[in-house]
Protein backbone atom coordinates (compact mmCIF):
# COMPACT_ATOMS: atom_id res chain seq x y z
CA UNK A 1 0.00 0.00 0.00
CA UNK A 2 1.71 3.59 -1.15
CA UNK A 3 1.49 6.41 0.85
CA UNK A 4 -0.07 9.41 -0.68
CA UNK A 5 1.98 12.42 0.42
CA UNK A 6 0.04 15.20 1.76
CA UNK A 7 0.51 18.63 0.04
CA UNK A 8 0.58 21.47 3.00
CA UNK A 9 -1.37 24.96 2.33
CA UNK A 10 0.88 28.02 1.72
CA UNK A 11 1.01 29.80 4.60
CA UNK A 12 -1.46 32.83 4.85
CA UNK A 13 -0.06 36.44 3.48
CA UNK A 14 -1.72 38.05 5.95
CA UNK A 15 -0.75 41.84 7.29
CA UNK A 16 1.52 40.59 10.30
CA UNK A 17 3.65 38.25 7.54
CA UNK A 18 3.63 40.97 5.11
CA UNK A 19 5.06 43.71 7.83
CA UNK A 20 7.32 41.01 9.01
CA UNK A 21 8.46 40.36 5.77
CA UNK A 22 8.94 44.07 4.77
CA UNK A 23 11.49 44.57 8.18
CA UNK A 24 13.40 41.84 7.19
CA UNK A 25 14.24 43.09 3.90
CA UNK A 26 15.02 46.56 5.02
CA UNK A 27 16.91 46.33 8.09
CA UNK A 28 17.46 49.85 8.76
CA UNK A 29 13.70 50.72 8.54
CA UNK A 30 13.27 48.03 11.62
CA UNK A 31 16.22 49.58 13.44
CA UNK A 32 14.80 52.83 13.71
CA UNK A 33 11.01 51.41 14.34
CA UNK A 34 13.02 49.94 17.35
CA UNK A 35 14.39 52.97 18.40
CA UNK A 36 11.62 55.75 17.42
CA UNK A 37 9.71 55.55 21.22
CA UNK A 38 13.10 55.98 22.84
CA UNK A 39 14.66 58.42 20.77
CA UNK A 40 11.71 60.31 20.60
CA UNK A 41 11.52 60.29 24.63
CA UNK A 42 15.23 61.10 24.49
CA UNK A 43 14.44 64.10 22.00
CA UNK A 44 11.58 65.07 23.48
CA UNK A 45 11.51 65.16 27.40
CA UNK A 46 15.45 65.54 27.41
CA UNK A 47 17.16 67.85 24.80
CA UNK A 48 13.60 69.77 24.75
CA UNK A 49 14.01 69.88 28.84
CA UNK A 50 17.62 71.17 27.86
CA UNK A 51 16.50 73.64 25.21
CA UNK A 52 14.12 75.45 27.16
CA UNK A 53 16.71 75.80 30.16
CA UNK A 54 19.05 77.58 27.40
CA UNK A 55 16.36 79.89 26.40
CA UNK A 56 14.99 80.68 30.33
CA UNK A 57 18.84 81.95 30.82
CA UNK A 58 18.26 84.54 28.40
CA UNK A 59 15.25 85.82 29.56
CA UNK A 60 14.94 88.12 32.66
CA UNK A 61 12.51 88.09 36.44
CA UNK A 62 10.30 90.90 37.45
CA UNK A 63 11.69 92.61 41.11
CA UNK A 64 8.51 92.86 42.34
CA UNK A 65 6.21 90.09 40.71
CA UNK A 66 9.08 87.58 40.02
CA UNK A 67 7.62 86.86 36.64
CA UNK A 68 9.33 85.56 33.54
CA UNK A 69 10.03 88.25 30.91
CA UNK A 70 10.75 87.41 27.55
CA UNK A 71 13.26 89.50 26.43
CA UNK A 72 16.57 88.70 25.02
CA UNK A 73 19.67 88.88 26.87
CA UNK A 74 22.74 88.72 28.08
CA UNK A 75 22.55 90.29 31.90
CA UNK A 76 22.25 86.73 33.40
CA UNK A 77 25.65 85.33 32.44
CA UNK A 78 27.65 88.93 32.73
CA UNK A 79 26.39 88.71 36.26
CA UNK A 80 27.55 85.27 36.55
CA UNK A 81 30.77 86.31 35.18
CA UNK A 82 31.34 89.37 37.14
CA UNK A 83 30.42 88.57 40.30
CA UNK A 84 32.88 87.14 42.43
CA UNK A 85 30.69 84.64 44.54
CA UNK A 86 29.53 82.19 41.66
CA UNK A 87 33.29 81.87 40.47
CA UNK A 88 34.16 80.77 43.71
CA UNK A 89 31.68 78.58 43.98
CA UNK A 90 32.10 77.23 40.68
CA UNK A 91 35.76 76.53 41.31
CA UNK A 92 34.46 75.05 44.60
CA UNK A 93 32.78 72.80 42.87
CA UNK A 94 35.03 71.92 40.01
CA UNK A 95 38.08 71.17 43.04
CA UNK A 96 35.89 69.08 45.03
CA UNK A 97 34.75 67.09 42.02
CA UNK A 98 38.21 66.57 40.61
CA UNK A 99 39.19 65.41 44.38
CA UNK A 100 36.69 63.07 44.75
CA UNK A 101 37.62 61.90 41.00
CA UNK A 102 41.14 61.32 42.61
CA UNK A 103 40.16 59.93 45.39
CA UNK A 104 38.04 57.26 43.65
CA UNK A 105 40.76 56.37 41.34
CA UNK A 106 43.52 55.86 44.06
CA UNK A 107 41.04 53.49 46.13
CA UNK A 108 39.28 51.68 43.32
CA UNK A 109 42.67 50.65 41.19
CA UNK A 110 43.99 48.18 43.77
CA UNK A 111 40.31 46.67 44.30
CA UNK A 112 39.60 46.15 40.60
CA UNK A 113 43.07 44.91 40.10
CA UNK A 114 42.76 42.45 42.89
CA UNK A 115 39.96 41.26 41.04
CA UNK A 116 40.46 41.07 38.29
CA UNK A 117 43.89 39.52 38.60
CA UNK A 118 44.87 37.91 41.39
CA UNK A 119 41.04 36.62 43.46
CA UNK A 120 39.46 33.36 42.32
CA UNK A 121 36.07 33.37 40.40
CA UNK A 122 34.51 32.72 43.55
CA UNK A 123 36.11 35.68 45.44
CA UNK A 124 35.58 37.84 42.20
CA UNK A 125 31.96 37.22 42.20
CA UNK A 126 31.49 38.07 46.36
CA UNK A 127 33.30 41.18 45.16
CA UNK A 128 31.22 42.62 42.52
CA UNK A 129 28.58 42.41 44.48
CA UNK A 130 29.64 43.99 47.31
CA UNK A 131 30.88 46.62 44.99
CA UNK A 132 27.63 46.88 43.69
CA UNK A 133 25.21 46.37 46.75
CA UNK A 134 25.22 49.80 47.93
CA UNK A 135 24.05 51.42 44.65
CA UNK A 136 21.16 48.91 45.80
CA UNK A 137 20.36 50.90 48.94
CA UNK A 138 18.73 55.05 47.89
CA UNK A 139 20.50 57.81 48.01
CA UNK A 140 18.83 59.94 50.64
CA UNK A 141 19.63 56.96 53.14
CA UNK A 142 23.12 57.25 52.28
CA UNK A 143 23.40 60.42 53.06
CA UNK A 144 21.60 60.75 56.00
CA UNK A 145 23.81 57.60 57.42
CA UNK A 146 26.73 59.83 56.38
CA UNK A 147 25.41 62.63 58.15
CA UNK A 148 25.05 60.54 61.32
CA UNK A 149 28.59 59.16 60.82
CA UNK A 150 30.02 62.77 60.53
CA UNK A 151 27.98 63.73 63.22
CA UNK A 152 30.25 64.91 66.64
CA UNK A 153 28.84 61.80 68.50
CA UNK A 154 29.59 60.00 65.23
CA UNK A 155 31.18 56.89 64.27
CA UNK A 156 34.28 58.38 63.57
CA UNK A 157 34.94 60.81 66.77
CA UNK A 158 33.81 58.23 68.69
CA UNK A 159 36.80 56.30 67.23
CA UNK A 160 39.18 59.31 67.68
CA UNK A 161 38.22 60.13 71.15
CA UNK A 162 40.82 57.93 72.84
CA UNK A 163 43.50 59.83 70.64
CA UNK A 164 42.13 63.54 72.03
CA UNK A 165 41.19 64.74 68.21
CA UNK A 166 37.99 65.41 67.18
CA UNK A 167 37.43 65.97 63.62
CA UNK A 168 34.54 67.92 61.87
CA UNK A 169 32.53 66.27 60.20
CA UNK A 170 30.25 68.78 58.76
CA UNK A 171 32.62 70.33 56.27
CA UNK A 172 34.34 69.75 52.58
CA UNK A 173 36.44 67.24 54.34
CA UNK A 174 33.16 65.42 55.08
CA UNK A 175 31.35 66.11 51.99
CA UNK A 176 34.50 65.19 50.37
CA UNK A 177 34.54 61.21 52.36
CA UNK A 178 30.41 61.47 51.25
CA UNK A 179 31.41 61.91 47.74
CA UNK A 180 34.30 59.17 47.87
CA UNK A 181 31.98 56.65 49.22
CA UNK A 182 28.99 57.28 46.90
CA UNK A 183 30.43 57.68 43.80
CA UNK A 184 33.49 54.63 44.11
CA UNK A 185 31.60 52.07 42.48
CA UNK A 186 31.26 53.95 39.37
CA UNK A 187 34.92 54.10 39.65
CA UNK A 188 35.86 50.09 40.50
CA UNK A 189 33.75 48.61 37.48
CA UNK A 190 35.12 50.60 34.70
CA UNK A 191 38.39 49.72 35.29
CA UNK A 192 37.91 46.34 36.75
CA UNK A 193 36.07 46.07 32.86
CA UNK A 194 39.51 47.47 31.20
CA UNK A 195 42.13 44.74 33.36
CA UNK A 196 39.63 42.18 32.49
CA UNK A 197 40.30 42.84 28.64
CA UNK A 198 44.17 43.08 28.26
CA UNK A 199 44.94 39.43 27.15
CA UNK A 200 47.65 37.38 29.36
CA UNK A 201 49.32 36.99 26.20
CA UNK A 202 50.46 40.81 26.43
CA UNK A 203 52.22 40.21 30.04
CA UNK A 204 53.64 37.30 29.13
CA UNK A 205 55.32 38.65 26.40
CA UNK A 206 56.47 41.38 28.94
CA UNK A 207 57.96 39.28 31.74
CA UNK A 208 59.41 36.96 28.42
CA UNK A 209 61.20 40.46 27.15
CA UNK A 210 62.55 40.76 30.54
CA UNK A 211 60.10 43.32 31.96
CA UNK A 212 59.80 42.82 35.88
CA UNK A 213 56.70 43.02 37.22
CA UNK A 214 56.41 47.12 38.27
CA UNK A 215 57.70 47.83 34.69
CA UNK A 216 55.22 45.44 32.94
CA UNK A 217 52.40 47.61 35.49
CA UNK A 218 53.34 50.84 34.12
CA UNK A 219 54.53 50.21 30.69
CA UNK A 220 51.90 47.62 29.94
CA UNK A 221 48.95 47.29 32.07
CA UNK A 222 48.61 50.64 32.92
CA UNK A 223 48.76 52.62 29.32
CA UNK A 224 46.01 50.04 28.47
CA UNK A 225 43.65 50.42 31.21
CA UNK A 226 44.32 54.26 31.29
CA UNK A 227 40.98 55.10 28.87
CA UNK A 228 38.80 52.55 31.38
CA UNK A 229 39.97 55.16 34.28
CA UNK A 230 38.87 58.10 32.35
CA UNK A 231 35.79 56.48 31.75
CA UNK A 232 34.88 55.95 35.47
CA UNK A 233 36.13 59.35 35.91
CA UNK A 234 33.17 60.30 33.85
CA UNK A 235 30.76 59.67 36.33
CA UNK A 236 32.75 60.35 39.74
CA UNK A 237 33.62 63.94 38.16
CA UNK A 238 29.81 64.49 36.54
CA UNK A 239 28.24 63.18 39.39
CA UNK A 240 29.93 65.24 42.30
CA UNK A 241 29.51 68.12 39.73
CA UNK A 242 26.09 68.58 39.61
CA UNK A 243 24.88 66.95 43.18
CA UNK A 244 23.22 68.98 45.72
CA UNK A 245 21.50 66.92 48.56
CA UNK A 246 24.51 65.59 49.69
CA UNK A 247 26.40 69.47 50.16
CA UNK A 248 22.95 70.44 51.61
CA UNK A 249 23.29 67.97 54.76
CA UNK A 250 26.92 67.95 54.78
CA UNK A 251 28.43 71.55 54.66
CA UNK A 252 27.53 75.05 55.19
CA UNK A 253 29.53 76.23 51.79
CA UNK A 254 27.74 76.64 48.06
CA UNK A 255 28.10 74.45 45.89
CA UNK A 256 27.13 74.75 42.02
CA UNK A 257 23.94 72.62 42.88
CA UNK A 258 22.98 74.58 45.79
CA UNK A 259 22.86 77.78 44.03
CA UNK A 260 21.13 77.16 41.40
CA UNK A 261 18.53 75.40 43.58
CA UNK A 262 18.51 78.06 46.28
CA UNK A 263 18.42 80.75 42.79
CA UNK A 264 14.88 78.59 41.13
CA UNK A 265 12.60 79.85 43.01
CA UNK A 266 13.58 83.62 42.81
CA UNK A 267 15.65 84.27 40.25
CA UNK A 268 14.80 81.30 37.40
CA UNK A 269 17.02 82.65 34.87
CA UNK A 270 19.95 83.34 37.02
CA UNK A 271 19.39 79.46 37.67
CA UNK A 272 19.31 78.62 33.88
CA UNK A 273 22.46 80.60 33.30
CA UNK A 274 24.63 79.04 36.29
CA UNK A 275 23.39 75.50 35.32
CA UNK A 276 25.12 76.46 31.54
CA UNK A 277 28.32 76.33 34.06
CA UNK A 278 28.53 72.45 34.68
CA UNK A 279 26.87 71.59 31.18
CA UNK A 280 30.14 73.36 29.36
CA UNK A 281 32.68 72.16 31.98
CA UNK A 282 31.17 68.21 31.07
CA UNK A 283 30.99 68.96 27.40
CA UNK A 284 34.83 69.81 27.49
CA UNK A 285 35.37 66.86 29.85
CA UNK A 286 33.63 64.56 27.51
CA UNK A 287 35.47 65.92 24.51
CA UNK A 288 38.92 65.17 26.19
CA UNK A 289 37.49 61.91 27.22
CA UNK A 290 37.28 60.84 23.86
CA UNK A 291 40.34 62.19 22.73
CA UNK A 292 41.90 59.84 25.18
CA UNK A 293 39.12 56.48 23.97
CA UNK A 294 36.88 56.56 27.20
CA UNK A 295 33.91 55.53 25.50
CA UNK A 296 35.48 52.38 24.31
CA UNK A 297 35.98 51.40 27.53
CA UNK A 298 32.06 52.23 28.97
Amino acid sequence: MTSVPIEEPPPRNGPGRRLSTFFFRHPRVRLWTLLALPVLWLGVVYLGSLLVLLFSAFWTADEFTAKLVHEFTFDNFRRIIETPVYRDVAFRTIKMAALVTLACVVLAFPLAYYMARIASTRTRNLLVVAVLMPLWGSYLVKAYAWRTILSGEGAINWALGPFGVSFNGYSNTGLWLVFTYLWLPFMVLPIYAGLERIPESLLEASADLGGRSVRTFFRVTLPLVFPAVVAGSIFTFSLTLGDYIAPTLISSDQFIGTVIYREYGTALPVAAAYAMVPIVVIVAYLLVARKLKAFESL
